[in-house]
C-alpha cells in the first residue's frame, strides 16, 4: 500500500512529495517513509509565531502557561511549542511544523501515536482490532461507569501475566496515584514508618516523595518544595542511586524503621541511567535480610525494556510494583500491584484504604489491552532494541567526531545522552552535564524538525512506528546542529 503526503514536514523541510510504503519487519507492520530533505526550504517555514501568540494566552489562564512544567522549556530556553496532532512517530505543532517525536507523551506511545494497525483480542472479539477504533466503539457505552466493568478484568489479567511480581494488581489514574498507594501499603504492611528513595529518581509530586526528587523538579533546579511540612518527609530517606553502602548505612541507622526501598529500576527522571552490575541484586538482597519491602517503580519502564519490564530485564522480582503509561495506552492509568498476600490488605480486602472515581475506566482500560496485545507480537522488542540502538550511537558517535564531551546509553525503546565525558552513574554525576550546551542542542534540534524532551534531565523514547528512515535523519540533524553548537 502506498499514499502520498503533500503539504507536511515543514520540520522537516520535504521538498517533494513522499511516500510511504507499508512492509513487515521483525512481525510487525511498519511504515517506512522516503523523502527528499530540503535543509533551506525547512528553514524558510520553520515558525512558532502560533505556538507564541498561544501560549502567551496560557500564561494568563494557567501557572506558567503549562499543566505539567517541564513543558514551559524553561530550561532549554525558546518558544514552548503548542501541539495539534500527531502520528506514528510524528507529531505537528499548530504552525505547521513536523516533527520526528522522541518524547511519545513521555512514554505511553510505545506502539506509535493515534494507532490504527491493531491486534485482535480474542476474549474481546467484537472490539475492533484497533486502539483508535477500540476506543470509538467504547464510547458508544460510555466514558466512565464507576462500577466495575469486564475491562478491568481483561486488562488485569494481561498485566498479571506479564509483570513477574505481580499477583494483584489495583489500577488508578495517574503514576503519582500508584506511588501513593504502594508506599502507603508497604507502611501497612510492615507497620514500619521509613521509606528509602534515590536522589533523583522521581515518583510522582506527593509530599514524601519531593525529597532530592528529578524529573521537572531537576530540570527546573528547584529545592525541595515549598508548601510540604516537615513531618511529611521526616520518614522519606535517600541515597545515592548505585551505591549501595549507603543503603546499607541507612538500614544500621534505622534498624527496624524501614518499611521499603522504592526506586526506578532504571532512573529517567534524572536522564537516563542504568544500574551497575549487581545493584539491584544488593538492593534485594539488603531488603531481605531486614524483613522490608522492595518496590519497583515501573512507571516509565514497565513493559517497555521488556513485555515484563525492567523486572523480567534484569531478572530481579520485586514485592511491590507501579505501573503507568503504556499501561494505558496514552489515556490517564496507573496501577500497583504484587504478592498476594500484601495486596489483601488494600480495601476493600483489607484496612488500607485507597479510591479512585475514575480507576478502571473502559477507556484507559481498552487503550492499554489493545497497546499490551500489539507489543506481545514477535519482534516487538527486537526492533525497539535494534532502533534505539541506532539511535544513541549514532547521536554519540557524531558528538565526538564534533569534539563535544558526551557519554549515553539505551535499553529496548528507552535511551539517553548527557553533554559531559561521564561515566553517570548517579544524579551528582548527570548534573556535571552542560545545561547550557544541550539547550542550544535542543532548540537546534527543534529547527531540523527533531522533538525531544525539554530537559538535560529526562529519558527519550522510542516506538514501533520509528523507522530506520526517522533514525537517520535524526543522526543528520544532530551531525548538522552538533557542528554548529
Amino acid at each position: 500500500m502506498a499514499a502520498a503526503i503533500t503539504g507536511v514536514g515543514a520540520g522537516l523541510g520535504v521538498s517533494c512529495s513522499s511516500k510511504i510504503s507499508q512492509g513487515n519487519s521483525s512481525g510487525s507492520l511498519r511504515y517506512s517513509v522516503k523523502m527528499t530533505v530540503s535543509v533551506e526550504e525547512k528553514k524558510k517555514n520553520f515558525t512558532l509565531k502560533k505556538s507564541e501568540e498561544a501560549f502567551n494566552v496560557a500564561k494568563e489562564l494557567m501557572p506558567g502557561g503549562v499543566n505539567s512544567p517541564v513543558r514551559a522549556f524553561k530550561s532549554v530556553g525558546g518558544q514552548p511549542i503548542m501541539f495539534d496532532s500527531v502520528k506514528g512517530s510524528r507529531i505537528r505543532d499548530i504552525d505547521g511544523n513536523e516533527y520526528i517525536d522522541y518524547v511519545g507523551s513521555w512514554g505511553p506511545a510505545i506502539i506509535g501515536h493515534a494507532d490504527d494497525e491493531g491486534s485482535v483480542i480474542p476474549v474481546l472479539p467484537h472490539l475492533p482490532s484497533t486502539v483508535l477504533a477500540a476506543l470509538a466503539e467504547t464510547m458508544k457505552k460510555g466514558t466512565s461507569f464507576g462500577a466495575p466493568c469486564l475491562l478491568e478484568n481483561v486488562l488485569a489479567e494481561m498485566v498479571i501475566s506479564a509483570v513477574p511480581s505481580i499477583e494483584m494488581v489495583r489500577f488508578v489514574n495517574s503514576g503519582t496515584e500508584a506511588c501513593m498507594g504502594v508506599v502507603r501499603l508497604a507502611r501497612a504492611f510492615t507497620a514500619r514508618p521509613k521509606i528509602i528513595k534515590f536522589e533523583g529518581c522521581y515518583h510522582g509530586h506527593a509530599n514524601s516523595f519531593l525529597v532530592q526528587a528529578g524529573s521537572g523538579v531537576a530540570t527546573l533546579g528547584l529545592p525541595d518544595s515549598p508548601g510540604v511540612p516537615k513531618g511529611a518527609t521526616v520518614d522519606t530517606l535517600t541515597a545515592p542511586f548505585n551505591d549501595i553502602s549507603a543503603v546499607e548505612n541507612l538500614f544500621k541507622t534505622h534498624q527496624g524503621e524501614i518499611a521499603a526501598i522504592i526506586l526506578e529500576p532504571v532512573v529517567g527522571n534524572s536522564g537516563f541511567i542504568a544500574p551497575n552490575p549487581d545493584f539491584l541484586n544488593a538492593i534485594r538482597q539488603l531488603t531481605k535480610e531486614h524483613n522490608a519491602l522492595l518496590i519497583f517503580d515501573e512507571v516509565m519502564t514497565g513493559f517497555r525494556l521488556s513485555y515484563g519490564g525492567a523486572q523480567e530485564y534484569f531478572g530481579i522480582t520485586p514485592d511491590l510494583t507501579t505501573l503507568g503509561k503504556i499501561i494505558g495506552g496514552g489515556l490517564p492509568v496507573g496501577a500497583y500491584g504484587g504478592k498476594r498476600e500484601i495486596m489483601e490488605m488494600v480495601a476493600p480486602a483489607g484496612p488500607m484504604y485507597q479510591a479512585g472515581t475514575l480507576s478502571g475506566n473502559p477507556l484507559a482500560m481498552t487503550a492499554g489491552i489493545h497497546t499490551l496485545k500489539r507489543l506481545q507480537e514477535p519482534g516487538t522488542y527486537e526492533y525497539l532494541n535494534k532502533i534505539t540502538n541506532e539511535l544513541i550511537q549514532g547521536i554519540l558517535d557524531v558528538g565526538k567526531k564534533a569534539g563535544h564531551a558526551i557519554c549515553g546509553g539505551y535499553i529496548g525503546g528507552m535511551f539517553g545522552f548527557f553533554f559531559t565525558e561521564g561515566p553517570v552513574n548517579n544524579f551528582a554525576d548527570a548534573k556535571k552535564s552542560d545545561t547550557a550546551k544541550f539547550a542550544r542542542f535542543y532548540r537546534g534540534m527543534l529547527e531540523e524538525g527533531v522533538y525531544l524532551a525539554p530537559s538535560q534531565f529526562e529519558a527519550g523514547f522510542t516506538s514501533l512506528a520509528h523507522t530506520s528512515e526517522d533514525i537517520q535523519l535524526t543522526i543528520a540533524a544532530a551531525e548538522k546542529v552538533l557542528k554548529q553548537i
